[in-house]
Protein backbone atom coordinates (compact mmCIF):
# COMPACT_ATOMS: atom_id res chain seq x y z
CA UNK A 1 0.00 0.00 0.00
CA UNK A 2 1.78 3.60 -1.51
CA UNK A 3 0.67 6.39 1.10
CA UNK A 4 1.36 9.72 0.50
CA UNK A 5 1.51 11.97 4.16
CA UNK A 6 1.11 15.55 2.78
CA UNK A 7 3.93 17.97 4.68
CA UNK A 8 3.32 21.68 4.42
CA UNK A 9 5.70 23.21 6.94
CA UNK A 10 3.78 23.51 9.85
CA UNK A 11 4.31 20.88 12.77
CA UNK A 12 5.91 17.40 12.83
CA UNK A 13 4.35 15.19 10.61
CA UNK A 14 6.76 12.67 11.66
CA UNK A 15 4.76 10.35 14.06
CA UNK A 16 1.94 9.73 11.84
CA UNK A 17 4.33 8.85 9.02
CA UNK A 18 5.78 6.61 11.73
CA UNK A 19 2.47 5.29 12.79
CA UNK A 20 1.96 4.20 8.96
CA UNK A 21 5.32 2.06 8.44
CA UNK A 22 4.58 0.38 11.69
CA UNK A 23 1.35 -0.95 9.68
CA UNK A 24 3.46 -1.99 7.00
CA UNK A 25 2.55 0.99 4.31
CA UNK A 26 4.81 2.13 2.18
CA UNK A 27 4.88 5.98 3.62
CA UNK A 28 6.16 8.73 1.64
CA UNK A 29 6.33 12.32 2.49
CA UNK A 30 5.14 14.70 -0.19
CA UNK A 31 6.15 18.18 -0.02
CA UNK A 32 4.92 19.80 -2.83
CA UNK A 33 2.26 19.07 -5.83
CA UNK A 34 4.49 17.41 -7.97
CA UNK A 35 6.23 15.15 -5.61
CA UNK A 36 2.82 14.22 -3.99
CA UNK A 37 1.52 13.33 -8.25
CA UNK A 38 4.79 11.52 -8.80
CA UNK A 39 4.25 9.17 -5.89
CA UNK A 40 1.06 7.80 -7.42
CA UNK A 41 -0.49 7.39 -4.10
CA UNK A 42 -3.16 4.65 -2.94
CA UNK A 43 -3.75 6.95 0.50
CA UNK A 44 -3.10 10.47 0.98
CA UNK A 45 -3.21 11.48 4.64
CA UNK A 46 -3.24 15.31 5.49
CA UNK A 47 -1.95 15.67 8.87
CA UNK A 48 -1.98 18.96 10.73
CA UNK A 49 -1.59 21.25 13.65
CA UNK A 50 -1.18 25.45 13.95
CA UNK A 51 -3.23 28.04 12.60
CA UNK A 52 -5.25 27.18 9.75
CA UNK A 53 -4.43 30.28 7.77
CA UNK A 54 -0.74 29.64 7.88
CA UNK A 55 -1.47 26.04 7.10
CA UNK A 56 -3.55 26.80 4.02
CA UNK A 57 -1.43 29.65 2.80
CA UNK A 58 1.96 26.93 2.79
CA UNK A 59 -0.61 24.03 0.89
CA UNK A 60 -1.27 26.96 -1.69
CA UNK A 61 2.02 28.26 -1.97
CA UNK A 62 3.56 24.50 -2.76
CA UNK A 63 0.98 23.23 -5.32
CA UNK A 64 -0.18 21.10 -3.02
CA UNK A 65 -4.18 22.34 -3.16
CA UNK A 66 -4.50 21.43 -6.78
CA UNK A 67 -2.24 18.32 -6.84
CA UNK A 68 -5.12 16.97 -3.56
CA UNK A 69 -8.01 17.88 -6.04
CA UNK A 70 -6.78 16.36 -9.09
CA UNK A 71 -5.72 13.03 -7.30
CA UNK A 72 -8.26 12.95 -4.23
CA UNK A 73 -11.39 14.93 -5.67
CA UNK A 74 -10.91 13.47 -9.26
CA UNK A 75 -8.90 10.79 -9.04
CA UNK A 76 -11.21 8.92 -5.84
CA UNK A 77 -8.26 8.24 -3.92
CA UNK A 78 -8.86 7.42 -0.13
CA UNK A 79 -8.26 10.35 2.07
CA UNK A 80 -7.90 10.98 5.59
CA UNK A 81 -7.50 14.46 7.32
CA UNK A 82 -6.06 15.01 10.77
CA UNK A 83 -7.32 17.73 12.66
CA UNK A 84 -5.84 20.98 11.10
CA UNK A 85 -6.17 19.01 7.99
CA UNK A 86 -9.78 18.41 8.56
CA UNK A 87 -9.70 22.32 8.95
CA UNK A 88 -8.57 22.95 6.05
CA UNK A 89 -11.73 21.06 3.90
CA UNK A 90 -14.25 23.44 4.85
CA UNK A 91 -15.60 26.61 2.98
CA UNK A 92 -14.61 29.23 5.68
CA UNK A 93 -12.26 29.23 8.69
CA UNK A 94 -12.80 31.63 11.28
CA UNK A 95 -8.98 31.48 13.08
CA UNK A 96 -6.94 34.98 13.03
CA UNK A 97 -9.17 36.32 10.64
CA UNK A 98 -11.50 34.63 7.72
CA UNK A 99 -10.04 32.32 5.77
CA UNK A 100 -11.20 30.67 2.49
CA UNK A 101 -10.82 26.63 3.25
CA UNK A 102 -10.31 23.96 0.11
CA UNK A 103 -14.34 23.38 0.16
CA UNK A 104 -14.88 19.70 0.28
CA UNK A 105 -16.70 19.91 3.22
CA UNK A 106 -19.57 22.30 3.19
CA UNK A 107 -19.40 24.16 6.20
CA UNK A 108 -17.37 26.80 8.82
CA UNK A 109 -14.29 25.92 11.39
CA UNK A 110 -15.27 28.33 14.38
CA UNK A 111 -13.81 28.54 18.10
CA UNK A 112 -15.18 26.35 20.14
CA UNK A 113 -16.28 28.36 22.66
CA UNK A 114 -16.30 32.34 22.68
CA UNK A 115 -13.76 34.98 23.73
CA UNK A 116 -14.50 35.41 27.84
CA UNK A 117 -16.73 32.35 27.82
CA UNK A 118 -14.46 30.61 30.74
CA UNK A 119 -14.21 27.98 28.78
CA UNK A 120 -10.47 26.22 29.10
CA UNK A 121 -8.91 26.31 25.12
CA UNK A 122 -7.22 24.53 23.87
CA UNK A 123 -9.57 21.11 24.67
CA UNK A 124 -6.61 19.28 25.22
CA UNK A 125 -6.51 15.41 26.05
CA UNK A 126 -9.04 12.49 25.53
CA UNK A 127 -12.96 12.43 24.79
CA UNK A 128 -15.31 10.03 24.55
CA UNK A 129 -16.97 9.77 20.24
CA UNK A 130 -20.34 9.20 19.82
CA UNK A 131 -20.07 7.95 16.13
CA UNK A 132 -23.23 8.47 13.92
CA UNK A 133 -22.67 5.01 11.66
CA UNK A 134 -21.10 2.08 13.45
CA UNK A 135 -20.92 0.23 10.29
CA UNK A 136 -18.31 3.02 8.97
CA UNK A 137 -15.37 0.51 8.99
CA UNK A 138 -12.72 3.46 10.46
CA UNK A 139 -15.05 5.47 13.06
CA UNK A 140 -17.69 2.49 14.17
CA UNK A 141 -14.92 0.30 16.12
CA UNK A 142 -14.80 3.52 18.28
CA UNK A 143 -18.03 4.15 19.49
CA UNK A 144 -18.00 5.13 22.80
CA UNK A 145 -14.00 4.92 23.29
CA UNK A 146 -12.15 7.69 24.16
CA UNK A 147 -9.59 9.56 21.91
CA UNK A 148 -6.76 12.30 21.95
CA UNK A 149 -7.41 15.94 21.19
CA UNK A 150 -5.39 19.14 20.85
CA UNK A 151 -7.92 22.10 19.19
CA UNK A 152 -9.26 25.38 19.91
CA UNK A 153 -11.64 25.24 17.15
CA UNK A 154 -14.06 22.79 15.04
CA UNK A 155 -15.87 22.40 12.30
CA UNK A 156 -19.73 23.47 12.11
CA UNK A 157 -21.28 21.25 9.00
CA UNK A 158 -24.50 19.69 8.07
CA UNK A 159 -25.76 16.35 9.41
CA UNK A 160 -24.92 14.39 6.31
CA UNK A 161 -21.37 14.69 6.71
CA UNK A 162 -21.13 14.18 10.43
CA UNK A 163 -19.77 10.89 11.14
CA UNK A 164 -18.80 11.81 14.82
CA UNK A 165 -19.11 14.00 18.04
CA UNK A 166 -17.78 14.53 21.21
CA UNK A 167 -18.92 17.03 23.91
CA UNK A 168 -16.72 19.85 25.72
CA UNK A 169 -18.86 22.63 26.94
CA UNK A 170 -21.39 21.57 24.29
CA UNK A 171 -21.22 19.08 21.17
CA UNK A 172 -18.66 19.41 18.54
CA UNK A 173 -18.12 18.04 15.44
CA UNK A 174 -15.41 14.79 16.06
CA UNK A 175 -15.32 13.27 12.27
CA UNK A 176 -17.09 14.06 8.75
CA UNK A 177 -17.42 11.96 6.12
CA UNK A 178 -18.02 12.44 2.29
CA UNK A 179 -17.56 9.51 0.04
CA UNK A 180 -14.45 8.37 -0.16
CA UNK A 181 -12.97 11.72 1.84
CA UNK A 182 -12.95 10.95 6.04
CA UNK A 183 -11.29 13.90 8.32
CA UNK A 184 -11.16 13.43 12.33
CA UNK A 185 -10.57 16.02 14.60
CA UNK A 186 -8.58 13.90 16.94
CA UNK A 187 -5.03 12.88 16.80
CA UNK A 188 -5.40 8.69 15.76
CA UNK A 189 -1.28 9.23 15.95
CA UNK A 190 -1.47 10.14 19.48
CA UNK A 191 -4.91 7.70 20.51
CA UNK A 192 -2.98 4.67 21.75
CA UNK A 193 -4.48 1.07 20.11
CA UNK A 194 -7.93 3.00 18.87
CA UNK A 195 -5.89 4.90 16.65
CA UNK A 196 -4.24 2.47 15.41
CA UNK A 197 -6.87 0.61 14.32
CA UNK A 198 -8.22 3.38 12.81
CA UNK A 199 -5.25 4.07 10.38
CA UNK A 200 -5.17 0.28 9.72
CA UNK A 201 -9.03 0.38 8.46
CA UNK A 202 -8.06 3.27 6.61
CA UNK A 203 -5.13 1.35 4.59
CA UNK A 204 -7.06 -1.54 4.27
CA UNK A 205 -10.13 0.37 2.82
CA UNK A 206 -11.47 0.29 -0.79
Amino acid sequence: MRVSVVEYGIGNIQSVVNACRRLGANTEIARDGDELRAQVPERVILPGVGAVGEALANLRGRGLEGALTDIVREGRVPFLGICVGMHMLAERCEEFGMHQGMGWIPGTVTRLAPEGSGVRLPHVGWNTLDVSDTSDPLLGPLEGNDVYFVHSYAMRCPDEFVLARCDYHGRFVAAVRRGHIRAVQFHPEKSAGLGGKLLAAFLGSS
